[in-house]
């Protein structure tokens, strides 16, 4: 399971404490201070799980869980010295999953996170399950399984498949062929990294007009791959 959590909040103290309290509970933590890093770190890191507070120094936390909600299902806990029921609507209403009011219990505040992150472990859906790029030219439904490319269906292996749900669940970040593996054939996958290579190889003859030069599957030289293709 992904245990890749984004902790946001302005004070360092708390960072601390809070780093401490998940990387004890096996969790790869990573920290921001303001509304902007958490969005840069969210984009370039394979998150699955936000642990948000609501006073940023910058832009809100209710905008930075709007933004992340609109690219992701990633589910995100929001904490907050807000305890009114309008503030609690709020952050619902804005995308959150969990709400948590200062001061808390850091054991609470661990088991949520748990058991969020079970609920959510796996799933590599986008927000939409029904996406389409560049004018319908590719046409994804991952509800149905069906694929579609310049109005004819388009048969994916499920590797093939979970790998391009992968990348059109984060538009913004690159995969390392590590990560690609962990997130798209899982942790029990066994074989090379550079079979990854090969599956996008076929994913790429499938999808793109021009292979070599692909609009939709592109090659980070030196790092990895991402989704390149704009929503239409």
């Amino acid at each position: 399971m992904n245990k890749n959590l984004l902790l946001v909040d302005d004070e360092p103290k708390i960072l601390e404490v809070l780093a401490a309290l998940f990387e004890s509970g096996g969790f790869r933590v990573f920290r921001a201070e303001t509304g902007e890093q958490a969005l840069k770190v969210f984009n370039e890191q394979n998150i699955a799980l936000v642990v948000l507070d609501l006073m940023l120094p910058d832009i809100t936390g209710e905008e930075v869980c709007s933004r992340i909600r609109g690219i992701s299902r990633v589910p995100v806990i929001v904490l907050t010295a807000k305890s009114g029921e309008d503030d609690l609507i709020e952050g619902f209403v804005r995308g959150a999953d969990d709400y948590i009011t200062k001061p808390f219990s850091l054991r609470e505040l661990r088991v949520r996170a748990e058991a969020l992150l079970r609920r959510s472990g796996g799933d590599l859906v986008p927000l939409s399950v029904r996406n389409s790029f560049r004018g319908g030219d590719l046409v994804v439904d991952f509800e149905k399984n069906m694929f579609q490319k310049a109005g004819r269906p388009v048969a994916l292996t499920p590797n093939e498949a979970r790998i391009l749900a992968a990348l059109i669940k984060y538009p913004g970040k690159t995969f390392t062929r590590e990560e690609l593996i962990e997130r798209a054939l899982g942790s029990e996958f066994e074989g090379f990294d550079r079979a990854i290579d090969s599956h996008i190889k076929n994913l790429r003859r499938k999808i793109e007009d021009d292979p070599k030069i692909p609009v939709y599957v592109l090659t980070v030289h030196g790092v990895g791959y991402k989704f390149g293709g704009g929503a239409a």
